[in-house]
């Protein structure tokens, strides 16, 4: 039985960021209170707004793949189309970045160092991953598009005011 691209996008949405940015930090933290980061209450509400807006992020962005793209973000059933709008207007790899995101979320609501470094080191291996695989495949895939993109869209800053394909 082949998967949708929905059914597959749901599928690794759960292997992938799921175990990346809520299974592991869990089972580094145990989802623990420690003292809050510089003594004060308010780092926890910066830590859960991290949270929730990388979920946003995160979940857009599968929807993207899966509707826009028709397909998913696992390498084995990618998309058909590259994937440009949402908040891929303002950054090549907003997962990536999401995931970091709710990682460094995680480790300020927490006052976890352990789950900071973890994300840290989670963040080297996507920048890995993008450069040495990502990249050079959608190159392959989507020559000259991702080449305009490549141009226009930043691969982790994200831009202020979001990317029109029209702009190139």
């Amino acid at each position: 039985m082949r998967l949708t691209p929905v059914q597959g996008s749901i599928l690794f949405f759960f292997l992938a960021p799921g175990t990346v940015a809520g299974l592991v930090p869990f089972l580094i933290s145990g989802w623990t209170f420690n003292p809050p980061f510089l003594g004060t209450d308010a780092t926890r509400f910066v830590g859960a707004a991290l949270i929730f807006a990388a979920l946003d992020i995160i979940v857009d962005s599968f929807a993207r793949f899966a509707i826009t793209g028709e397909g998913t973000p696992a390498p084995t059933n990618p998309t058909r189309s590259l994937v440009i709008t949402g908040y891929y207007r303002h950054v090549r790899n907003p997962m990536y970045v999401a995931v970091a995101t709710a990682i460094l979320g995680q480790g300020i609501l927490f006052g976890n160092d352990n789950v900071l470094v973890y994300g840290l080191l989670a963040w080297v291996v996507c920048h890995a991953f993008v450069v040495l695989y990502e990249e050079p495949t959608l190159a392959k895939s989507f020559p000259e598009a991702f080449r305009t993109y490549r141009t226009n869209v930043p691969r982790w800053i994200p831009r202020v005011t979001p990317w029109h394909p029209t702009q190139a």
